[in-house]
């Protein structure tokens, strides 16, 4: 089990933060707090579970995110998925989409805190693992600063201790998943009050921080920043977050990366893997490089070829290292 650092996380993202997204980000970063994408209680509870939540023990510190409004079914999730090891347990309370309203979980929970800390409450009592929540700030129609303070004070009474907080609110009626994740204001100076007036809770800020440039300053006011789009679609900036988030080991680029991937790609061909399947998250590795287009267009057309192999990788490789040679030439 390692204990969660909420200094740096990356965001649980739907189709995109499966295990093989997370074992390529492992390879960059050793101490970024990754997460699963999210998880119905149902599906933990009734799913496959090795497939749902089966991981590579490299990927540690791992969180699992759960959605769900029942505090009986959270919990029994919760237990199996501390018991399967993961080292945090989040429940999501910021998803806007059609398909998780209509499931009574994700944002549309901001309107119900006091169920969301009594789920909170049956999720810690049945584990020993961090019991966390990602919000919003608001939805629709609520005051920001009412729904944000609520949701918190009552999860804080319940005993949690963590808040991931995207600092958006999510409109429900009128705005698309998508929409939602740029359309509404960002309001960082209400997540930065959040933690100045409850000091004693761990605060983590999320949305809108486009590059580790961007995230730095927020721990200034914050315990921790979360990425999400901008780890996913350049994956290269983690390469820099040991360092510059924690203070030791050095960078590492692209090229060794892909290093320290291959053998789990290799692996997992042999298991009957997909080469896209795994080189689809790589596609913005070497973002801003010469050769990037190159890159993208050999693991794409070439990966998700019948029986795909490391040669494509060796391929994409090899065009990006002949471009940057032409270019210092």
């Amino acid at each position: 089990m390692t204990q969660p650092d909420p200094r740096f996380s990356v965001a649980p993202m739907m189709d995109w933060t499966d295990r093989h997204c997370r074992v390529l980000h492992r390879t960059l970063s050793s101490r970024a707090l990754l997460y699963t994408e999210m998880l119905t209680s149902g599906a933990v509870l009734h799913g496959d579970r090795d497939w749902l939540l089966g991981y590579d023990p490299a990927e540690h510190p791992v969180a699992l995110q759960l959605g769900g409004s029942d505090p009986k079914d959270l919990a029994a999730a919760a237990r199996i998925g501390a018991d399967l090891g993961y080292d945090e347990i989040n429940l999501n309370v910021g998803c806007p989409s059609d398909r998780v309203q209509s499931g009574r979980f994700g944002a549309c929970l901001m309107r119900e805190p006091e169920l969301v800390a009594e789920c909170m409450a049956a999720i810690g009592a049945a584990v020993s693992v961090p019991a966390t929540v990602k919000c919003r700030i608001g939805v629709d129609d609520q005051e920001p600063e009412e729904s944000l303070f609520g949701l918190v004070d009552l999860c804080a009474k319940a005993g949690v201790t963590t808040f991931v907080v995207h600092a958006r609110k999510a409109w429900l009626k009128g705005l698309s998943p998508k929409e939602n994740r740029d359309i509404p204001p960002l309001d960082y100076e209400l997540v930065h009050r959040l933690k100045r007036e409850r000091p004693n809770l761990t605060i983590v800020i999320n949305g809108g921080l486009a590059d580790l440039d961007a995230a730095l300053p927020q721990l200034d006011h914050v315990d921790g920043v979360m990425l999400g789009r901008a780890a996913y679609h350049t994956p290269g900036l983690l390469g820099q977050v040991d360092r510059l988030i924690f203070g030791e080991g050095e960078d590492l680029d692209a090229f060794e990366a892909v290093a320290r991937y291959r053998p789990y790609m290799a692996r997992q061909l042999e298991a009957g893997v997909h080469l896209a399947a795994m080189s689809r998250h790589m596609l913005g590795l070497f973002h801003g490089l010469p050769g990037a287009r190159s890159w993208r267009r050999i693991l794409t057309v070439e990966g998700v070829k019948a029986g795909a192999g490391l040669e494509v990788v060796d391929a994409a490789l090899a065009a990006v290292s002949e471009a940057i040679r032409a270019r210092a030439a």
